[in-house]
Order: structure tokens, then C-alpha cells, then sequence
């Protein structure tokens, strides 16, 4: 129960930080907003890390496979931060939960694994649900929508690789090495979008990276007190805060359409997860 309440505890802790990067998106460049978001998680992070977890504070086992995957999550923030400056925020989060459908897809190819005829069927029931959302040839298909399918696929890349990290790395300095490597490659670009931000923008930037902090941090304890494939369909949860966000700070809310597609798109994942307890019990 521990582990199930911190993982719901997590989510809104990362749809306030989306809501945040949607409001700063009007008069911040994407690439900026991405930046803070890693750059304050590491003034954040790694103070709390060499006070209470410095034993864990080493080399990487895998430094490449930690480099990749901070690399993956970098820019799927640069794709979720400038959908959600174009389209509804429940929209874009619709669109990349076929992240979890990647990872099936992809799994025989990078994990080795064996994926069945049902879970094929719900990898593609799930695109289905993501084709209801997008509704191509009754709406226009822009970049916005395209990119949060971008970022579920590289979030999916990234999921399969913090799989292979797992085993071999604490997740507390994945946390940490992460966010150097987006606040390295975010600082090396920052002098070609830089724009000087206000003192309250200043803040909000520092917000996004707390709320960050704070989401993956709770994410991390939760997996302390339960397998990652038990809790993983709670991610689903941060959906709710994500649309009360869009309503009452945006005015935005989602169609019939839009829940038709999101209610198979979580089918299909729940399904899948399902599925994976299944064969490791078997």
C-alpha cells in the first residue's frame, strides 16, 4: 500500500511541472524550459544525494547505457514541452502513453524477448486509440501531435534501456546522472535560444526542475517497496491531475473523441502489463 500511494503521489508532482512549461512556453523557447528543468534537478538532487546517499554516489557500471538514456529522456522533453505549447496538455500525455506500447514493440529486438499474439493485438489496438485521438482526415495532423507520439517512443526506448540499468545500477544516481546529461547538452545550446527571463519566470523555471525533483524522487521510493511491473498502470493516474490542470488553468478539456482513445490506449497498456506479470509468475 506504501508503494502504491507514493506512486500516486508522484504524478501530480509532474503534471504541476508540465503545467508550469505549458505557461512558460508563450515567452520562453522550448530548449530553455527543457534546460531548467534538468539544470535545477541537479542543484536539486545532488545535494540531497551526497547528504543521505553517498554510498551510492559512484562510477556508473554502464556509463554508455547511462549516457543513452539520458539522452533519450532529454529530448522527449524537448518534444513533450513543445507539444504541450501548441496542443491541450490531456492531449499530448493521450498521445505519448504509447510509450509502454513501444516497449512491447521493441522488445524482441532489443530485450530479446517473446511477445505473443495478444499482446501484438493490444500494441496495436493501442496505436488504434492513438489514431481516435488524432482523428487524421476529419482534423489536421500537426507537428504538436506528431512530436507527443515522438516523445512516447523515445520514452519507450528510454523505459527498455533503464530496464537493462536496473539490475546493475542504484536508482538514485541514474536520477542524478540523468539530469547532468540533459543540463550538459541544455547548457551547450542555451547561448543559441538563451532569452532573459523575469524574476517570476525565473521562479517558475526553478519550479519546473523542483516538481521534477520531487516526482522522481517519490517514483524512486514507490519501486523501493514494490516491483516496477505491479505499479507501472498507476502511471496512468497522472492523466487526472493533467486534465484538472488543462481546465482550470488553460480551458482546456477533453472531447468524447479524446476519451474514447485514451480509454483503449490504457486498455492496451493495463493488457500488456498484465501479460508481463503473467509470464514472470509462469
Amino acid at each position: 500500500m506504501r508503494a502504491i500511494i507514493l506512486n500516486l503521489l508522484a504524478w501530480p508532482m509532474l503534471a504541476i511541472m508540465d503545467g508550469f512549461a505549458k505557461y512558460l512556453s508563450s515567452t520562453i523557447p522550448i530548449l530553455q524550459i527543457t534546460w531548467s528543468r534538468y539544470f535545477f534537478t541537479v542543484v536539486i538532487a545532488l545535494p540531497i544525494i551526497l547528504l543521505f546517499f553517498r554510498k551510492n554516489f559512484k562510477w556508473p557500471n554502464k556509463p554508455k547505457l547511462q549516457l543513452i538514456r539520458g539522452l533519450l529522456l532529454f529530448f522527449a522533453n524537448i518534444l513533450f514541452f513543445y507539444s504541450i505549447s501548441i496542443i491541450p496538455l490531456a492531449k499530448a500525455l493521450t498521445l505519448a502513453f504509447i510509450a509502454p506500447l513501444i516497449v512491447t514493440a521493441l522488445s524482441p529486438i532489443l530485450l530479446n524477448e517473446v511477445v505473443g499474439f495478444r499482446r501484438w493485438a493490444a500494441v496495436i489496438t493501442g496505436f488504434v486509440g492513438s489514431l481516435i485521438v488524432i482523428r487524421p482526415g476529419f482534423m489536421e495532423i500537426n507537428l504538436a501531435s506528431i512530436a507527443a507520439l515522438g516523445t512516447g517512443v523515445l520514452y519507450g526506448l528510454y523505459l527498455i534501456v533503464t530496464r537493462k540499468l536496473n539490475k546493475s545500477e542504484h536508482p538514485l544516481l541514474t536520477l542524478l546522472l540523468t539530469g547532468i546529461v540533459g543540463a550538459i547538452i541544455g547548457t551547450i545550446l542555451m547561448p543559441q535560444v538563451w532569452v532573459h527571463p523575469t524574476i517570476s519566470e525565473w521562479y517558475m523555471m526553478f519550479a519546473i526542475g523542483l516538481f521534477a525533483s520531487i516526482g522522481h524522487l517519490l517514483l524512486i521510493l514507490s519501486l523501493m517497496y514494490a516491483d516496477a511491473s505491479k505499479l507501472a498502470p498507476f502511471g496512468y493516474f497522472e492523466i487526472v491531475p493533467n486534465m484538472i490542470i488543462g481546465y482550470f488553468f488553460f480551458n482546456n478539456f477533453p472531447d468524447h473523441y479524446h476519451f474514447m482513445g485514451l480509454l483503449i490506449i490504457i486498455s492496451s497498456g493495463i493488457y500488456i502489463f498484465r501479460r508481463e506479470l503473467i509470464n514472470k509468475s509462469s
